[in-house]
């Protein structure tokens, strides 16, 4: 690694598993000092065990990130205490994914995907993003999905919530881009921690994607270093598709 993080102090959400624990790991090999982020202690202890043995620096941070403005008001303020400074990049990586269809989910069941996928990061932006502006700047990344762009037949109420967060992406770009903080988000295609035994079902659609089959957590990770370093300095409001394809070409399954 070039070291292009250094002395970057960052915090992701959802940070115990799969493509939040890579995005952790990946800013931690750039030199930044991360907090991970997460409901289990023990996942989470894994994940900071993990990098500060290979010589990063990470910390852990239990946080249930219900929805409520006080959870993501509170996350911010122990990840700012523990890191002994200001945030400089946000992750906002953490969410919930129920499959049902429409006439399946409950009112209880779309009240909580919303509060998780789109109030959480909502009132933890508006809780970071100020320290932000007053500190000189710095990076927020949202994660949404391909399946925002593209209808398929199942998770219409997830799907709704990675909109909103594309959308959110863009307002605050305008809102916090001339105060110099970037506000960028990653689109990631099926993306899935490697696995032995049976197919998994995921690969179905990304059959006769360019890509030929589903990502790793790592490719998700390495553009969100992109977009948390000074690269990307000129770069705001973007959707970044990391999806091998599945929402910019024609999909032939063989």
């Amino acid at each position: 690694m070039s070291g292009r993080l250094q002395g970057k102090r960052a915090l992701v959400t959802g940070s115990t598993s799969n493509i939040g624990r890579a995005i952790a790991e990946a800013f931690s090999a750039e030199g930044a000092h991360v907090i991970v982020s997460g409901r289990s202690a023990e996942r989470g202890g894994r994940v900071v065990d993990g990098i500060r043995a290979r010589g990063g620096r990470a910390d852990f941070v239990k946080a249930d990130l219900d929805g409520s403005a006080e959870a993501s008001y509170a996350l911010a303020r122990e990840a700012t205490s523990v890191l002994g400074g200001g945030i400089e990049i946000l992750v906002n990586n953490a969410g919930i994914y129920p499959g049902d269809s429409t006439v399946d989910t409950d009112e209880k069941t779309f009240d909580q995907v919303y509060a998780v996928n789109v109030k959480a990061p909502f009132f933890l932006t508006a809780a970071i993003a100020p320290a932000m502006v007053e500190a000189g700047g710095g990076a927020i990344i949202n994660l949404g999905s391909w399946i925002a762009r593209l209808g398929v037949p199942q998770g219409a109420l997830y799907s709704s919530t990675k909109g909103a967060v594309e959308t959110l992406t863009r307002s605050w770009a305008a809102e916090f881009g001339p105060r110099g903080v970037r506000v960028n988000a990653i689109s990631p295609g099926v993306i899935l921690e490697p696995a032995s035994g049976a197919a998994r079902a995921g690969e179905v659609m990304m059959n006769g994607t360019p890509a030929g089959g589903m990502g790793k957590p790592q490719a998700i990770a390495h553009a969100a270093v992109y977009l948390a370093s000074e690269e990307a300095a000129f770069v705001h409001g973007i959707v970044l598709d990391v999806d091998g394809g599945r929402t910019t070409t024609a999909v032939i399954a063989g």
